[in-house]
Protein backbone atom coordinates (compact mmCIF):
# COMPACT_ATOMS: atom_id res chain seq x y z
CA UNK A 1 0.00 0.00 0.00
CA UNK A 2 1.03 3.47 -0.62
CA UNK A 3 0.15 6.36 1.04
CA UNK A 4 1.40 9.27 -1.56
CA UNK A 5 -0.52 8.06 -4.26
CA UNK A 6 0.61 11.03 -6.70
CA UNK A 7 1.67 14.55 -7.10
CA UNK A 8 0.36 17.40 -9.14
CA UNK A 9 3.52 20.01 -9.07
CA UNK A 10 4.82 20.45 -5.63
CA UNK A 11 0.87 19.20 -4.33
CA UNK A 12 1.01 15.63 -2.99
CA UNK A 13 -2.34 13.64 -2.84
CA UNK A 14 -2.55 11.22 -0.19
CA UNK A 15 -4.35 8.08 0.34
CA UNK A 16 -5.55 8.79 3.96
CA UNK A 17 -6.23 12.43 3.46
CA UNK A 18 -8.34 11.50 -0.42
CA UNK A 19 -10.12 8.85 1.09
CA UNK A 20 -11.18 11.02 4.68
CA UNK A 21 -12.14 13.97 1.62
CA UNK A 22 -13.99 10.97 0.10
CA UNK A 23 -15.92 9.77 3.45
CA UNK A 24 -16.94 13.08 3.95
CA UNK A 25 -18.47 14.16 0.58
CA UNK A 26 -20.23 10.56 0.37
CA UNK A 27 -21.63 11.45 3.86
CA UNK A 28 -23.01 15.07 3.32
CA UNK A 29 -24.39 13.91 -0.05
CA UNK A 30 -26.25 10.91 1.07
CA UNK A 31 -27.01 12.32 4.48
CA UNK A 32 -28.72 15.44 2.98
CA UNK A 33 -30.90 12.99 0.22
CA UNK A 34 -32.19 11.07 3.79
CA UNK A 35 -33.13 14.44 5.09
CA UNK A 36 -34.95 15.69 2.24
CA UNK A 37 -36.98 12.41 2.04
CA UNK A 38 -37.78 12.15 5.70
CA UNK A 39 -39.41 15.69 4.91
CA UNK A 40 -36.96 17.99 7.22
CA UNK A 41 -35.09 21.23 6.28
CA UNK A 42 -31.55 20.05 4.41
CA UNK A 43 -30.42 23.60 4.61
CA UNK A 44 -29.03 22.67 8.20
CA UNK A 45 -26.99 20.22 6.93
CA UNK A 46 -24.11 21.52 5.37
CA UNK A 47 -23.76 23.99 9.04
CA UNK A 48 -24.04 20.68 10.63
CA UNK A 49 -20.83 19.09 8.83
CA UNK A 50 -18.87 21.80 9.37
CA UNK A 51 -19.64 21.92 13.11
CA UNK A 52 -19.15 18.02 13.05
CA UNK A 53 -16.49 17.92 11.36
CA UNK A 54 -14.18 21.26 13.07
CA UNK A 55 -15.00 19.56 16.12
CA UNK A 56 -14.25 16.23 15.39
CA UNK A 57 -11.33 16.64 15.02
CA UNK A 58 -9.98 18.71 17.90
CA UNK A 59 -11.56 16.20 19.72
CA UNK A 60 -10.06 13.43 18.20
CA UNK A 61 -6.95 15.11 18.41
CA UNK A 62 -6.95 15.72 22.20
CA UNK A 63 -8.14 12.24 23.06
CA UNK A 64 -5.20 11.24 21.18
CA UNK A 65 -3.32 13.16 22.99
CA UNK A 66 -4.92 11.85 26.45
CA UNK A 67 -3.45 8.22 25.07
CA UNK A 68 -0.04 9.57 25.37
CA UNK A 69 0.03 12.22 27.78
CA UNK A 70 2.96 10.28 29.61
CA UNK A 71 5.23 10.97 26.22
CA UNK A 72 4.45 14.45 26.43
CA UNK A 73 5.58 14.72 29.76
CA UNK A 74 8.92 13.65 28.54
CA UNK A 75 8.33 15.46 25.06
CA UNK A 76 5.96 18.22 24.75
CA UNK A 77 7.19 18.98 21.43
CA UNK A 78 4.70 16.18 20.41
CA UNK A 79 1.99 18.88 21.35
CA UNK A 80 3.34 20.41 17.86
CA UNK A 81 2.46 17.17 15.65
CA UNK A 82 -1.02 18.20 14.75
CA UNK A 83 -0.96 15.66 11.19
CA UNK A 84 -0.76 12.51 12.86
CA UNK A 85 -2.13 10.61 15.40
CA UNK A 86 -6.45 10.79 16.25
CA UNK A 87 -9.03 8.67 18.00
CA UNK A 88 -11.96 8.35 16.06
CA UNK A 89 -14.03 7.85 19.56
CA UNK A 90 -12.86 11.91 20.05
CA UNK A 91 -14.25 12.60 17.08
CA UNK A 92 -17.31 10.62 16.86
CA UNK A 93 -18.35 12.20 20.20
CA UNK A 94 -16.96 15.45 19.53
CA UNK A 95 -18.75 15.62 16.25
CA UNK A 96 -22.58 14.74 18.26
CA UNK A 97 -21.82 16.97 20.72
CA UNK A 98 -21.25 19.92 18.52
CA UNK A 99 -24.58 18.82 16.52
CA UNK A 100 -26.44 18.99 19.95
CA UNK A 101 -25.14 22.33 20.26
CA UNK A 102 -26.01 23.85 16.76
CA UNK A 103 -29.40 22.34 17.36
CA UNK A 104 -30.16 24.00 20.32
CA UNK A 105 -28.73 27.20 18.67
CA UNK A 106 -31.08 26.98 15.99
CA UNK A 107 -34.29 25.43 17.82
CA UNK A 108 -34.26 22.46 15.50
CA UNK A 109 -35.00 18.79 16.77
CA UNK A 110 -31.61 17.66 17.65
CA UNK A 111 -32.63 13.31 17.45
CA UNK A 112 -34.65 14.43 14.68
CA UNK A 113 -31.76 15.40 12.04
CA UNK A 114 -29.16 13.18 14.15
CA UNK A 115 -31.14 9.79 13.24
CA UNK A 116 -31.08 10.74 9.40
CA UNK A 117 -27.36 12.16 9.40
CA UNK A 118 -25.92 9.12 11.82
CA UNK A 119 -25.91 6.01 8.81
CA UNK A 120 -23.92 8.57 6.75
CA UNK A 121 -21.06 8.72 9.83
CA UNK A 122 -20.62 4.60 9.38
CA UNK A 123 -20.35 5.51 5.80
CA UNK A 124 -17.76 8.58 6.62
CA UNK A 125 -15.74 6.24 8.66
CA UNK A 126 -16.20 3.41 5.86
CA UNK A 127 -14.21 5.52 3.55
CA UNK A 128 -11.82 6.55 6.44
CA UNK A 129 -10.31 3.09 7.58
CA UNK A 130 -9.47 2.49 3.54
CA UNK A 131 -7.80 5.42 4.10
CA UNK A 132 -5.85 3.86 6.89
CA UNK A 133 -5.08 0.81 5.49
CA UNK A 134 -3.31 3.02 2.49
CA UNK A 135 -1.34 4.64 5.12
CA UNK A 136 -0.59 1.74 7.39
CA UNK A 137 -1.78 2.98 10.20
CA UNK A 138 -4.38 1.30 12.82
CA UNK A 139 -2.79 -2.05 11.54
CA UNK A 140 -3.44 -5.25 13.55
CA UNK A 141 -1.55 -8.06 15.11
CA UNK A 142 1.20 -10.38 13.58
CA UNK A 143 -1.61 -13.26 11.87
CA UNK A 144 -0.36 -15.82 9.78
CA UNK A 145 -3.76 -16.85 8.66
CA UNK A 146 -5.08 -17.05 4.93
CA UNK A 147 -6.48 -13.12 4.83
CA UNK A 148 -3.06 -11.90 6.63
CA UNK A 149 -1.67 -8.74 4.74
CA UNK A 150 2.00 -7.46 4.22
CA UNK A 151 2.94 -3.99 4.26
CA UNK A 152 6.32 -3.14 2.63
CA UNK A 153 6.68 0.62 2.33
CA UNK A 154 4.70 1.70 5.34
CA UNK A 155 5.48 4.71 7.74
CA UNK A 156 3.62 3.51 10.51
CA UNK A 157 2.82 -0.41 10.68
CA UNK A 158 6.00 -2.96 11.03
CA UNK A 159 6.77 -3.82 7.47
CA UNK A 160 8.03 -7.41 6.24
CA UNK A 161 5.38 -8.99 9.29
CA UNK A 162 2.05 -10.68 8.19
CA UNK A 163 -0.59 -8.99 9.95
CA UNK A 164 -4.96 -9.44 10.32
CA UNK A 165 -6.45 -7.44 8.39
CA UNK A 166 -8.19 -5.06 10.60
CA UNK A 167 -8.28 -1.61 8.37
CA UNK A 168 -10.38 -3.90 5.71
CA UNK A 169 -12.37 -5.50 8.41
CA UNK A 170 -13.12 -2.68 10.08
CA UNK A 171 -13.87 -0.75 6.74
CA UNK A 172 -16.18 -3.50 5.75
CA UNK A 173 -18.21 -3.07 9.00
CA UNK A 174 -18.38 -0.19 8.43
CA UNK A 175 -20.46 -0.15 5.52
CA UNK A 176 -22.61 -2.73 6.34
CA UNK A 177 -23.43 -0.68 9.21
CA UNK A 178 -24.54 2.12 6.97
CA UNK A 179 -26.44 -0.03 5.04
CA UNK A 180 -28.27 -1.26 8.13
CA UNK A 181 -29.26 1.88 9.95
CA UNK A 182 -30.24 3.54 6.40
CA UNK A 183 -32.75 1.01 6.75
CA UNK A 184 -33.93 1.48 9.90
CA UNK A 185 -33.92 5.20 9.48
CA UNK A 186 -36.26 4.53 6.69
CA UNK A 187 -38.18 2.68 8.92
CA UNK A 188 -37.77 4.78 12.07
CA UNK A 189 -40.49 6.33 14.24
CA UNK A 190 -38.92 6.67 17.25
CA UNK A 191 -36.29 9.95 17.85
CA UNK A 192 -32.75 8.47 19.58
CA UNK A 193 -33.47 5.02 17.91
CA UNK A 194 -31.54 5.00 14.81
CA UNK A 195 -28.66 6.68 16.67
CA UNK A 196 -29.04 3.90 19.79
CA UNK A 197 -28.56 1.40 17.28
CA UNK A 198 -25.29 3.06 16.13
CA UNK A 199 -23.87 3.37 19.54
CA UNK A 200 -25.02 -0.02 20.20
CA UNK A 201 -23.53 -1.56 16.94
CA UNK A 202 -20.14 0.30 16.66
CA UNK A 203 -19.02 -0.19 19.98
CA UNK A 204 -19.94 -3.80 20.07
CA UNK A 205 -17.99 -4.16 16.77
CA UNK A 206 -14.99 -1.78 17.78
CA UNK A 207 -14.86 -3.74 21.47
CA UNK A 208 -14.13 -6.89 19.32
CA UNK A 209 -12.10 -5.39 16.46
CA UNK A 210 -10.20 -3.86 18.80
CA UNK A 211 -8.72 -7.40 20.01
CA UNK A 212 -7.05 -7.95 16.71
CA UNK A 213 -5.10 -4.45 16.45
CA UNK A 214 -1.13 -3.88 16.86
CA UNK A 215 -0.56 -0.57 17.05
CA UNK A 216 -0.12 -0.50 21.25
CA UNK A 217 0.50 3.29 21.11
CA UNK A 218 -3.34 3.75 21.19
CA UNK A 219 -2.99 3.44 25.25
CA UNK A 220 -4.89 1.20 27.18
CA UNK A 221 -6.89 1.05 30.44
CA UNK A 222 -6.09 -2.38 32.19
CA UNK A 223 -6.39 -5.05 30.23
CA UNK A 224 -8.40 -3.02 27.83
CA UNK A 225 -7.23 -0.83 24.98
CA UNK A 226 -8.48 3.27 25.47
CA UNK A 227 -11.36 2.13 22.89
CA UNK A 228 -12.51 -0.59 24.37
CA UNK A 229 -12.62 1.04 27.42
CA UNK A 230 -14.54 3.83 25.98
CA UNK A 231 -16.77 1.35 23.90
CA UNK A 232 -18.40 0.08 27.17
CA UNK A 233 -19.82 3.54 28.20
CA UNK A 234 -21.01 3.85 24.80
CA UNK A 235 -22.84 0.40 24.77
CA UNK A 236 -24.17 1.63 27.95
CA UNK A 237 -25.50 4.67 26.50
CA UNK A 238 -26.88 3.25 23.24
CA UNK A 239 -29.47 1.02 25.65
CA UNK A 240 -30.10 3.82 27.60
CA UNK A 241 -31.03 5.76 24.34
CA UNK A 242 -32.48 2.83 23.04
CA UNK A 243 -35.38 1.73 26.13
CA UNK A 244 -35.79 6.16 26.36
CA UNK A 245 -36.47 6.22 22.99
CA UNK A 246 -39.00 3.88 23.42
CA UNK A 247 -41.09 6.23 25.35
CA UNK A 248 -41.07 9.05 23.38
CA UNK A 249 -42.89 9.70 19.84
CA UNK A 250 -41.62 11.15 16.51
CA UNK A 251 -43.67 14.47 17.89
CA UNK A 252 -41.25 15.02 21.11
CA UNK A 253 -38.08 17.29 19.79
CA UNK A 254 -35.76 15.91 21.48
Amino acid sequence: MYNDLFSIGGLTIHGYGLMIGIGILAAYLTAEKRVKKSGLDSDHIFPLLIWGCGFGLVSAKLLYFFTIFEDIKKNPSLLLNVSEGFVVYGGILGGIAAGYVYCRIKKIGFFTYLDQIIPSISLAQGFGRLGCLLAGCCYGAPYKGPVSMVFHTSQFAPNGISLFPTQIISSVFDFLLFMVLSVIAGKNHRQGRVTAFYLIFYSVGRFLIEFYRGDLIRGTVGTLSTSQFISLFVTAAGFFLLWKSGHKTTENNE
